[in-house]
C-alpha cells in the first residue's frame, strides 16, 4: 500500500509542475522553487519557466515581475551543469526573442529594466564563461542573450572591459563551430557600436577574419551578419582605407546579385557607408554597382528598396558621374515613385538622391517631367525630419525650373513650404528659407506665398535676437523683388532697379504686422470713402522703371505722377 502510494504521488507531483509550467497558473511558484537547495527542483524550476515564457510576450514580462531574471543570472554560475543549462534556457526565452522583436524593445520600459538589472548583477562575465561550455545548446543561448543584451551602451562597456571580443574571436575562429558563428557575428555587431571595438578589430586584423565570412558558402546568415559587422566599421576614414585596401568593394558587388534578401539588404547598406570614400565610388561605378542598385528598387521587399535607396544616396553624393549612370538606368523615374511611400527612410533617401541628380538640367527637366514636384508638395508635409530636410532641399534645386514651380504652386505645395518657416528645426528652417528664395523667382509663386504669410513669418524671424538674419533676409528680398506691389506698400518707396510691369498696383502703406491684399482680394471689397487702388496695366509691350511714386489720394479722378523711363516688356 505504501509502495502504491508512493507509485501515485510521483506522477501527481509530476503533473501538478506540469500544471505549473505549461497552464500557468502560479507562475510565481516556479520563481521561487529558483531558490531551492535541491538541483532536481531547481532544474524543473527552470523548465517550468521556460515553458511558460515560450507562450508569448505577456508571459515574459509577468516573470519579469515577478523576479525570475535575478535568480536565473545568479544560477548560470551554479556548479552544475544542468542548473546551468536550464538557467541559460530559461534566460534565453525570455531575452532571444525580444531581440527578435526590436520595435516591442523599444517601446517597454520593462525590457529596458531588465537589460539593466542583467548588467547590474554581474550576468556578462557569466554568459562569456558559458561560452567555454561543452553543449553547443548553452553556448548558442549564452550568444543570444549576449546579442540582447549588448544593446544597451553600458552592456557594451563591460562587455569590452569583460575581454568579451576575444571571446567572440575564439567562436569566430573555431571551423567546427560553424553553427555558432552567424549569432557571435550578430553580437559582434551590436558591440561595434563602442568605438574602442573598432579598434580591437583593426589591432586583431579583424577586417580580414570578417572578409572571410562574407563569402561563407550556404550561409546567409553568416554573410549578412558579416556585412552588418563590416557597415558599423566603415564610419572612419581609417577603416574605409583599409576596407578599400582588401578589396571590399569587389565582394560587396557579388553580394548584391546573391538570392538572399537579407544579404543583398545588408550588402546594400555597407555599400553605402563605403560610398564615403571617393575611391570606393569610383570602383562601384566601374563595377557596375549603380545599374544593380537600381534594379533593387524594383523588388518587392521593402527593407531592400530602402537600403538599396540609401546606398545610391550615397554614390551619387558629390559625383555626378553616378547620379548620370543612376539617370541612364532609369532610376530617376523609380525614385520619383518612391516619393509616395509610407516608409519615411525610403521618402527621405529618394528625395535625397533626386536632389544630388538635379544639379544637372537634363537629369532636373526629366526629374520633373515625371511629377516630382506634385510627390514633393505632399513630402513637405510629412511630421519626419529627415524627410523635411531632404524634400525642402530638393524642392530648392528642382525650381529652377519654371515648370516646376509652377507644378508645385498648382500642387499645393507653396503652403505646405510657407508653413515650414514656422518650423523650430535650425536644418529644416533653413532648407525652407532656401526653397522661397529659389520659387519666388517666380512672380506668381511670390504673390501666393506673401498671401500664405511668407513675409510676415520671414519678418517675424530674422529679429536680431532671433540669430536667423542672413537666410531669412534673402528670402524676404526675393519675395519682394518679385512682388514689388507689396514692397511699395510695405516700404513706401521703390529701387531705381526694381521694374514695374503689367498688375503692379498700389495697395496703400500697410500698417506692421498687416498682410498687404492681393490686387484680386481689393477689387472685390465694395466701394468706399477711401482712397481709389492704382494698378498699372502696360498693354504687355513696356515696362516701367521708377525711381518715386507720387500718391493722389482725395481726387476721384485716378492721376498718378511717375519719374519713369521705358524699357521693353
Amino acid at each position: 500500500m505504501t509502495h502504491k502510494s508512493r507509485k501515485d504521488s510521483e506522477p501527481l507531483n509530476k503533473d501538478k509542475f506540469g500544471f505549473i509550467s505549461i497552464e500557468s497558473k502560479s507562475p510565481e511558484t516556479a520563481v521561487l522553487l529558483l531558490n531551492s537547495p535541491e538541483e532536481e527542483v531547481i532544474v524543473k524550476a527552470c523548465d517550468a519557466i521556460f515553458t511558460f515564457a515560450e507562450k508569448g510576450d505577456e508571459n515574459k514580462l509577468s516573470l519579469l515581475g515577478l523576479g525570475a531574471l535575478e535568480p536565473l543570472i545568479r544560477l548560470i554560475s551554479h556548479s552544475s551543469r544542468a542548473v546551468r543549462r536550464g538557467a541559460v534556457v530559461a534566460l534565453g526565452s525570455m531575452a532571444l526573442n525580444k531581440c527578435l522583436h526590436e520595435s516591442l524593445w523599444s517601446r517597454c520600459s520593462k525590457d529596458y529594466k531588465s537589460r539593466l538589472a542583467f548588467h547590474k548583477l554581474g550576468g556578462i562575465p557569466s554568459l562569456l564563461e558559458l561560452l567555454k561550455s561543452d553543449f553547443p545548446v548553452i553556448q548558442h543561448l549564452a550568444l543570444g542573450t549576449l546579442q540582447c543584451v549588448t544593446t544597451d551602451p553600458d552592456s557594451r562597456r563591460t562587455f569590452r572591459e569583460e575581454q568579451g571580443f576575444d571571446r567572440l574571436m575564439d567562436v569566430l575562429s573555431n571551423p567546427v563551430k560553424t553553427d555558432l558563428h552567424a549569432a557571435a557575428l550578430q553580437t559582434l555587431s551590436n558591440c561595434l557600436s563602442d568605438s574602442q571595438m573598432v579598434k580591437l578589430v583593426h589591432k586583431s586584423r579583424g577586417l580580414t577574419r570578417l572578409l572571410h565570412f562574407l563569402l561563407a558558402p550556404n550561409a546567409p546568415g553568416v554573410q549578412s551578419a558579416a556585412v552588418d559587422c563590416l557597415t558599423k566599421v566603415a564610419q572612419s576614414a581609417e577603416s574605409l582605407q583599409l576596407l578599400h585596401e582588401e578589396g571590399t568593394e569587389k565582394v560587396l558587388a557579388q553580394l548584391l546579385s546573391v538570392d538572399d534578401i537579407g544579404v543583398k539588404t545588408s550588402a546594400c547598406q555597407a555599400v553605402a557607408a563605403m560610398s564615403f570614400h571617393p575611391a570606393s565610388k569610383d570602383i562601384f561605378r566601374d563595377l557596375g554597382v549603380v545599374p544593380a542598385l537600381t534594379q533593387l528598387l524594383r523588388r518587392q521587399s521593402l527593407m531592400l528598396r530602402a537600403a538599396a535607396t540609401r546606398a545610391l544616396y550615397g554614390l551619387s553624393h558629390g559625383d555626378q558621374l553616378n547620379a548620370l549612370s543612376i539617370y541612364n538606368t532609369g532610376g530617376h523615374e523609380i525614385l520619383v515613385q518612391q516619393l509616395h511611400e509610407a516608409c519615411p527612410k525610403t521618402v527621405a533617401s529618394s528625395a535625397a538622391t533626386l536632389y544630388n541628380m538635379a544639379a544637372q538640367e537634363a537629369i532636373r527637366s526629366s526629374i520633373v517631367s515625371h511629377g516630382a514636384m506634385r510627390a514633393l508638395a505632399e513630402a513637405l508635409k510629412s511630421k519626419d525630419t529627415e524627410v523635411l530636410l531632404s524634400s525642402t532641399l530638393c524642392v530648392a534645386e528642382l525650381a529652377c525650373e519654371e515648370e516646376a514651380r509652377a507644378e508645385l504652386r498648382r500642387a499645393g505645395g507653396l503652403e505646405a513650404l510657407v508653413r515650414l518657416l514656422h518650423s523650430p528645426h535650425e536644418e529644416v528652417w533653413k532648407n525652407a528659407c532656401f526653397a522661397v528664395k529659389v520659387c519666388a523667382s517666380d512672380k506668381l509663386s511670390a504673390v501666393e506665398m506673401c498671401r500664405l504669410g511668407a513675409f510676415e513669418m520671414l519678418q517675424d524671424m530674422i529679429r536680431p535676437e532671433s540669430g536667423r538674419n542672413a537666410l531669412g533676409g534673402l528670402a524676404l528680398n526675393s519675395l519682394l523683388k518679385s512682388n514689388l506691389s507689396v514692397k511699395y506698400s510695405l516700404m513706401g518707396h521703390l529701387a531705381s532697379s526694381d521694374i514695374i510691369t503689367c498688375g503692379f498696383y498700389d495697395a496703400g502703406k500697410a500698417r506692421p504686422g498687416q498682410r498687404v491684399l492681393t490686387l484680386e482680394e481689393l477689387t472685390q471689397q465694395p466701394l468706399n470713402q477711401h482712397r481709389p487702388v492704382f494698378s498699372v496695366f502696360t498693354g504687355n509691350r513696356y515696362a516701367f522703371r521708377t525711381s518715386t511714386f507720387t500718391e493722389y489720394r482725395h481726387h476721384k479722378t485716378i492721376n498718378i505722377t511717375l519719374k519713369l523711363s521705358i524699357v521693353p516688356a
